[in-house]
C-alpha cells in the first residue's frame, strides 16, 4: 500500500471519527434527556469506525455497512418513507457510503474490488436520485378519483370589489372567468405602480386594492392613500395623513367605500340634534367616499374622486378615535385592518400593543354615522351600559378584549360578525374579570343597527397563549343534507382548528366538542380544565409535535433540534407558559392568521393556507426585567406590566437557523365544506428568496412549504391566486386539484392577498397585489403589481 493510501485513510478515518465523536456526545445528551439512543449507539460505531479506518483493518468497513443499515431500518421506523424526514437521518450516510465504496479497494483484494465499486455506483445513484426529489413537492394530498363538477358562478352586472374580503361575507371568491385553467400560463405585467414609501423597520405591506369602476384605491403602511387609474397604473391622486410613525406595526390592510345614494336605508338622524343628513348624489362632492384610519387612531373619509377630505364628516373630514378611550401611550392602540361599511354605519376595532400592561386602551368597538362621522353606538363589553360616548370623566372599559381583524357582516340577517382577541397581558390572566374571560378569542355577533349582542361563541377559554382569532369570518351557505342549505359561519384559528357555526345562532353546525387539556400552570394563575375542539371539521396542522418530528439540515442540527425539544416543557397546543422554557405550538403565529380564507364557490372548498413555526416562551419574574428591550413578536419580551411575570419569545430553530420542525412550515390545503373532508394540501412555496447565510439567498426553487402570510382568492373560473409566500411570486393553483398552474415573478416578496376584477373601460381581467416584501426577507419595496392576459390584437 503506497503512502497516499494510507494517508487517505488515516484522514477519512479521522474525519469519520470525528463525526462519531460529536453524535457520542450528543447522544448522550439526549439520552440522558430521556430521548432516542440511537445517535449515541451510531455515534460510537462511526468512532470505531473510523479508528479501524486509520488503523487500515477491513473491520472499519463492516462495522460502518452495519450502521448504514441499522440507520435505514431505524429511519424507516421512526418516520416511514416521508422524504424530508428521512433527508437528515440518510443523506450523510449515502455520502460517507459513497466514499467508504471507494476506499474499499484499499483495504480489500480481489474480487471485491468490483462489489466495493458497486456500492459507490449505488450511492452515487441515490444520490442523484435524492437532488432530484428535493425539486418535487412532497407531502402532497392529492384530491380522490372523483372528478368534481363545477357549480355556474354568474358575473356581476359590475365587476366590483369594494371589501376587504370583496364582499360583506368574506369569502374572498371573484365571479370573474375571463382568466382560466387554459389561458393563466399568458398571465404578464400590465402595469406596476410605485408608492414612494418602502415598508421599513415597523412597517409592512399588508394593502387589500379595492376596485370601484375605473378606479383602484390603496393604501401604505403608514396610510398613504392612492386612486389609481385600473388599466393603466396611472396616479390619479393622492393623499397623506401625516400619520405619527411608530415604527412599531404600521400597517394598513385596506381602505372602504361608502356612496350614500346607494344606500337603501334612510339617512341615520343625529342622536342630539335630530337632524337628518342629505343623500349625497353620486356625482356630486363627497357623493362617494373613501374611508380610511390611521396608526394615530383617525378615522377620515376623502372625496373618492379628488382625494379631498369631506368636510361635512367628523371635524373637518376627521373623526378623533381616541375619543373616550383614556390614555393611549404611542403605538398602544391603531386601527390596522379595513374598516367595515355595512349600510349607512362605519364599524372599527383596534389593535392593541401586545403584551404592555394591564391597564391598556379599551378593545370597544364602535359604528360611525357614515355621512357625518357621529357616533351611532358604542360595545364595550366591560361595560355594556355604555352604548355611546363614556359619560364626562370616565373611559371605555380599559384592557378588555379588542377586535383587530376584519369583521363579517350579513345585511339580510342584519348581524356583523366581531372575530376577537384575548385580553392582555397575553399571557397572564389571573386578574382578568369574568367578562372578559367570556369574550376573549371569540366570535361575536352584534345587531348591525343598534350594535347589541346576538350571540358569541368562544374559540380557547382563559386564553394565555395569544390564540387569539386572527381571520375574518367567512359567510357561507352550506348543505343541510335533505335539499337545503344553513347560512353558516366559518372561522379559522390560530389553533387549525376551523370552526362551522349556524351564523344565525352561534350553534355549531360541525360537531364541537370539550376535550380535556393538560393542567400544569405557573402558580397564581389556572387554566381551563377543557378546551374547544371541531372535531367535525378537519384541523390543519395541528398534529402535536415529538422528537421524532424534529428535523435539521444535517444530522448534526437535527440531534441539536431533539436536544432542544427534550429540555422544553411541552404537553400540547395548550402547554402554558411558567419559569421553565415552553414550547409552544401551534403558536401565536398560527394556524391561521389574519390572511383568512377563500370559499370557492363553483366546488365548495375552503381554500386556507397555515404556517407550522412553533415558539418558545418563558415567564421572567418582574425583578429581572429591569432594563429590558421590550419589543413585539419572536425575539423579543413583553414586560406584562402589572403581573408578577413578562414572557420572552423565541423562535424554536437550529444553530443554522431553520426551523426544528419538520417542513412543511407552511400549506395550501381545501376543504370540502359539504363533505368536511380534506380536498388537497401540497407545500406553500419554495426557499428560493430565502437567505441562509451570509445574506446570501438560497436561489434554488426547493418546494419546502414555507411559513405564509397574507390570504388567498378564488375566481368563477376555477383558479386561486396566491402571493403570500416567502419566495417572490404570485402562484395559481386549481382549485380542485391544488395543482400548481403558473407563476409569475415579482420584484419583492408579497404578504398582501391579492384581488381581481374586470375593467369597464377595457373589459380586460386584472390581478392585482401589493408587494412590499416577505416577513423574513431584507428585501423590501413599494410596489402594486397588476397581471393581464396580452390585450386582443
Amino acid at each position: 500500500m503506497s503512502n497516499r493510501a494510507r494517508w487517505t485513510l488515516l484522514i477519512f478515518g479521522a474525519l469519520l471519527a470525528l463525526v462519531g465523536l460529536a453524535l457520542t456526545i450528543g447522544g448522550i445528551q439526549l439520552a440522558g434527556l430521556g430521548g432516542s439512543w440511537y445517535y449515541l449507539l451510531a455515534g460510537l460505531a462511526l468512532l470505531a469506525s473510523g479508528g479501524l479506518l486509520a488503523m487500515r483493518r477491513s473491520g472499519a468497513l463492516w462495522l460502518f455497512g452495519a450502521t448504514t443499515i441499522a440507520t435505514v431500518l431505524w429511519a424507516l421506523w421512526e418516520v416511514g418513507p416521508e422524504f424530508w424526514a428521512l433527508v437528515p437521518r440518510l443523506a450523510p450516510f449515502v455520502v460517507m457510503t459513497l466514499i467508504m465504496g471507494l476506499l474499499a479497494p484499499l483495504l480489500l483484494g480481489g474480487a471485491r474490488k468490483k462489489a466495493s465499486y458497486s456500492v459507490s455506483v449505488v450511492a452515487v445513484l441515490v444520490l442523484i436520485a435524492g437532488a432530484v426529489s428535493v425539486f418535487i413537492p412532497h407531502g402532497v394530498i392529492s384530491p380522490g378519483a372523483t372528478v368534481v363538477a363545477r357549480a355556474v358562478t354568474e358575473a356581476p352586472g359590475e365587476s366590483r370589489w369594494q371589501y376587504y374580503g370583496r364582499t360583506p361575507d368574506g369569502t374572498r371568491f371573484a365571479p370573474e372567468s375571463q382568466i382560466t385553467l387554459e389561458n393563466v400560463d399568458q398571465l404578464s405585467v400590465a402595469w406596476t405602480f410605485r408608492t414612494g414609501e418602502m415598508a421599513e423597520l415597523g412597517s409592512e405591506n399588508q394593502n387589500t386594492p379595492i376596485q370601484i369602476g375605473d378606479t383602484l384605491y390603496v393604501c401604505t403602511p403608514l396610510n398613504k392613500v392612492f386612486a389609481i387609474d385600473a388599466d393603466t397604473g396611472e396616479e390619479r391622486w393622492s393623499y397623506d395623513p401625516k400619520p405619527v410613525d411608530t415604527t412599531v406595526w404600521n400597517r394598513c390592510r385596506g381602505v372602504a367605500y361608502y356612496e350614500s345614494s346607494a344606500v337603501a336605508a334612510p339617512p341615520i338622524p343625529d342622536a342630539e340634534t335630530g337632524a337628518v343628513p342629505a343623500i349625497v348624489p353620486a356625482n356630486a362632492v363627497c357623493g362617494r367616499r373613501i374611508v380610511t384610519t390611521t396608526v394615530d387612531a383617525r378615522l377620515i373619509q376623502l372625496d373618492a374622486e379628488t382625494g379631498a377630505l369631506c368636510e361635512s364628516f367628523g371635524t373637518g373630514g376627521i373623526v378623533d378615535l381616541k375619543a373616550g378611550m383614556g390614555e393611549i401611550k404611542p403605538a398602544w392602540y391603531q386601527p390596522t385592518s379595513m374598516p367595515t361599511v355595512a349600510g349607512r354605519l362605519i364599524i372599527v376595532g383596534g389593535w392593541v400593543f401586545d403584551g404592555r400592561s394591564v391597564d391598556e386602551p379599551s378593545g370597544v368597538v364602535r359604528a360611525f354615522n357614515a355621512d357625518t362621522g357621529a357616533l351611532v353606538w358604542a360595545w364595550d363589553l366591560g361595560n355594556p351600559e355604555i352604548t355611546g360616548l363614556p359619560p364626562e370623566g370616565e373611559t371605555y372599559s380599559r384592557t378588555t378584549p379588542n377586535v383587530w381583524s376584519t369583521p363579517a357582516f350579513d345585511e339580510e340577517l342584519g348581524l356583523v360578525y366581531l372575530p376577537t382577541g384575548n385580553q392582555n397581558p397575553d399571557f397572564w390572566g389571573a386578574l382578568r374579570p369574568e367578562i372578559s374571560e367570556q369574550y376573549s378569542s371569540a366570535i361575536v355577533a352584534l345587531d348591525i343597527a343598534t350594535g347589541r349582542e346576538r350571540w358569541k361563541f368562544q374559540t380557547v377559554h382563559h386564553d394565555i397563549w395569544d390564540y387569539d382569532v386572527p381571520a375574518q369570518p367567512a359567510l357561507y351557505d352550506v348543505p343541510d343534507g335533505n335539499g337545503g342549505t344553513i347560512p353558516a359561519l366559518v372561522q379559522l384559528t390560530k389553533r387549525g382548528q376551523i370552526f362551522m357555526l349556524d351564523r344565525r345562532t352561534g350553534e355549531p353546525i360541525a360537531d364541537v366538542v370539550e376535550k380535556p387539556v393538560p393542567q400544569e400552570h405557573q402558580e397564581g394563575d389556572w387554566v381551563s380544565a377543557t378546551q374547544p375542539y371541531s372535531v367535525g371539521m378537519p384541523a390543519i396542522g395541528a398534529e402535536p409535535l415529538s422528537e421524532e418530528r424534529m428535523w435539521g439540515a444535517t444530522f448534526f442540527d437535527q440531534l441539536s433540534c431533539r436536544i432542544a425539544f427534550r429540555k422544553l416543557r411541552y404537553e400540547g397546543e395548550f402547554t402554558a407558559a411558567t419559569t421553565e422554557a415552553s414550547l409552544l405550538y401551534p403558536g401565536y403565529y398560527g394556524g391561521m392568521n389574519w390572511g383568512s380564507a377563500s370559499i370557492d364557490a363553483g366546488t365548495g372548498y375552503l381554500i386556507v393556507n397555515d404556517i407550522r413555526m412553533p415558539q418558545v416562551v418563558r415567564l421572567i419574574p418582574q425583578a429581572e426585567l429591569a432594563g429590558a428591550n421590550a419589543g413585539h413578536g419572536v425575539g423579543s419580551i413583553y414586560p406584562q406590566e402589572g403581573v408578577p411575570f413578562g414572557i420572552e419569545h423565541s423562535s424554536l430553530v437550529s444553530f443554522l437557523g431553520l426551523p426544528c420542525n419538520a417542513p412543511p412550515w407552511g400549506t395550501f390545503s381545501a376543504i370540502d365544506l359539504s363533505k368536511r373532508e380534506l380536498v388537497w394540501q401540497r407545500p406553500a412555496g419554495t426557499v428560493e428568496d430565502t437567505v441562509v447565510a451570509g445574506g446570501l439567498k438560497a436561489s434554488l426553487p426547493v418546494p419546502l412549504g414555507m411559513p405564509t402570510l397574507g390570504g388567498p382568492i378564488t375566481t368563477g373560473s376555477g383558479l386561486v391566486f396566491y402571493a403570500g409566500t416567502q419566495d417572490y411570486y404570485l402562484r395559481a393553483l386549481d382549485a380542485a386539484t391544488g395543482k400548481e398552474i403558473w407563476k409569475g415573478r415579482l420584484p419583492v416578496g408579497a404578504q398582501a392577498t391579492p384581488m381581481t376584477y374586470i375593467s369597464p373601460k377595457s373589459g380586460r381581467q386584472f390581478v392585482v397585489v401589493s408587494v412590499g416584501g416577505a416577513r423574513q426577507s431584507p428585501d423590501r419595496g413599494d410596489y402594486v403589481v397588476a397581471y393581464a392576459l396580452p390585450e386582443a390584437q
